[in-house]
């Protein structure tokens, strides 16, 4: 199924903004954000037994007080350095007095600061301003895919918003309607670009699903204009930079409070993008578990005779190009192998650089795939148009089950990690299945896989620092490779293990040249070009190695000689 900008969009599912849940939650924002301290607070109260307060506060405001000198951002509150302090200088006087004022007092500190971070966490959806905001961005975003099709100086101002030629909405469209009117959705994406929220909320809007909550990187809060739509389109704020226990804590309560009130809701499970270019594979579980901890209290505690069922949807996001790629696969190079500090690249603090980067993109007329896949329950089965929970063979099974012992439904820590371990695992395979491939995605793959069988000798480093000059791929070698790697992907297909796009079907020389061409649409120094003898070279290695890992995990190197 082709996406398109006219009339031919899906009606909305609720008709009645005033029933959407992100609606009422908004309505409700300040006891919400009580509601998530709360919680919170019991949470940790679970985590250290009543004992280590002082300690758990200590580490807080150690991390906290060490990014605020570190790795400052404008958004920042002004007043959060004189905050730490105090907090700091309170915890000192504390230290090894046990008394019962001063647990008093530590129990405020652990309130104020989990509440500072609810309240900055918390959205402030408005149904005016979604509309308003949505309008103007289906717009822009129109328009910059018109630029890319119709050439000259007035084609961002051309009315014709066919979007047809370059995005390719594929798989159960249908289906995740239905499931929106049967409980609660969580979109889970693949995460390449900075462009796809924008991407994924356009489909979300044109598939007439309600508004999904979602998280937004703090930094992008800098920007007021784009603060403006993030909140009016139902955004909350993430601060990647904060990893102590009460933050992580308070982040993990607040979607999950926001799912048992109903909110579809829409997160990144890789957490970041992909550096390396590859589909996720090792996904962050906090979130995800927020969706298994939602399941059973919506059974344990049902508002009704009919619990709320929640089901996972994973989407794959496909580009030819992804302009982030070189600054991406250089992060990843550089900790490759090891776990160190990272500081969040704020690639685009202002809104010059977002208009750009949205502007480069588009005109560049790149196809663009997203591909619905499946419904999942919250341990990984499949599920039908009603939201019934089917076994391996199909048959329907009842997912209240899992959460009950001596027959009533309870909450057991222990068992719901191992439900949320599963669900990713059943996530990243369904990931694999839904990655559609393009030839860009081909070419690169085989181009650098055959550099590696003509270096065997030398490890992924030494084969980066190649000189571009001297690596030449005779044609007529890379053409019969790419006959039996298309081959096999096409046999990949027909046993549902990946997907393919219709380009990729056409005469071998054309799809090679059509591959060839899109992955350096965008980049000064191409991945892959011809020479003037017509076979493949390469201007940057670095950038080839990032789009070949695209179609790493499908065992494909094998059928390369």
């Amino acid at each position: 199924m082709k996406l398109n900008g006219n009339s031919n969009k899906y009606p909305p599912v609720v008709a009645g903004t005033r029933e959407w849940p992100v609606v009422q939650l908004a309505k409700n924002r300040k006891k919400f954000v009580q509601d998530v301290v709360d919680s919170t607070i019991r949470s940790l109260e679970r985590h250290t037994n009543g004992k280590g307060l002082i300690e758990v506060l200590e580490s807080a405001v150690y991390k906290e007080r060490l990014r605020i000198k570190q790795n400052p951002w404008k958004v920042d509150p002004p007043n959060e350095k004189v905050f730490y302090q105090k907090i700091q200088q309170k915890l000192i006087d504390f230290s090894g007095n046990n008394s019962p004022e001063n647990r008093k007092e530590l129990e405020k500190i652990l309130h104020d600061i989990i509440w500072s971070y609810a309240n900055e966490i918390a959205g402030n959806f408005n149904r005016s301003s979604y509309r308003f905001a949505r309008g103007i961005a289906t717009m822009l975003f129109a328009r910059l895919l018109n630029a890319a099709r119709i050439k000259g100086p007035m084609s961002f101002f051309s009315r014709q918003l066919d979007l047809d030629d370059q995005i390719h909405v594929i798989g159960e469209s249908e289906h995740i309607r239905n499931l929106a009117r049967k409980g609660t959705v969580i979109l889970v994406p693949t995460h390449f670009s900075n462009l796809d929220s924008i991407l994924i909320g356009w489909v979300i809007q044109w598939l007439g699903l309600p508004p999904f909550i979602y998280g937004a990187g703090l930094n992008l809060f800098n920007i007021k204009i784009f603060a403006y739509f993030m909140n009016s389109l139902g955004a909350y704020k993430v601060d990647r930079r904060k990893k102590n226990l009460l933050y992580l804590e308070t982040l993990k309560n607040y979607s999950t409070l926001a799912l048992q009130s109903g909110c579809h809701s829409l997160f990144f499970p890789g957490g970041t993008r992909s550096r390396s270019g590859r589909i996720e594979d090792k996904l962050k579980l906090g979130l995800l578990g927020t969706a298994v901890e939602a399941q059973r209290f919506n059974f344990q505690y049902p508002s009704n005779d009919d619990p709320q069922k929640i089901f996972i949807v994973p989407v794959v996001i496909n580009y030819h190009f992804v302009l982030e790629a070189p600054t991406l696969i250089n992060d990843y190079l550089k900790i490759e192998g090891q776990e160190r500090y990272y500081i969040e690249n704020d690639e685009y603090s202002t809104s010059f650089k977002i208009a750009k980067f949205l502007i480069e993109f588009f005109t560049k007329g790149s196809d663009i795939s997203v591909t619905i896949g499946r419904g999942l329950d919250i341990v990984g089965n499949y599920v039908d148009d009603e939201g019934n929970s089917l076994d391996h063979a199909g048959k329907p099974i009842d997912v209240k089950d899992y959460f009950l012992s001596d027959g009533k439904v309870t909450e057991d820590p222990q068992r719901e990690q191992q439900y949320t371990r599963i669900l990713a695992n059943r996530v990243v395979e369904e990931f694999h299945k839904n990655n559609c491939v393009f030839a860009s995605h081909l070419v690169s793959f085989l181009a650098f896989e055959m550099i590696k069988k003509m270096n065997e000798k030398l490890d992924l480093f030494e084969i980066l620092r190649l000189p571009e000059e001297d690596i030449v791929i005779p044609y007529d070698e890379f053409k019969r490779n790419f006959k039996r790697l298309r081959k096999r992907v096409y046999k990949l297909s027909d046993k549902d293990k990946i997907k393919f796009a219709e380009h990729l079907s056409g005469k071998t020389d054309y799809v090679i040249d059509f591959g060839i061409k899109n992955v350096g649409t965008y980049h000064t120094n191409k991945p892959l070009g011809k020479n003037k003898n017509g076979n493949v070279i390469t201007h940057d290695l670095n950038k080839l190695y990032y789009y070949h890992n695209r179609l790493e995990g499908y065992d494909l190197e094998r059928y390369i000689k």
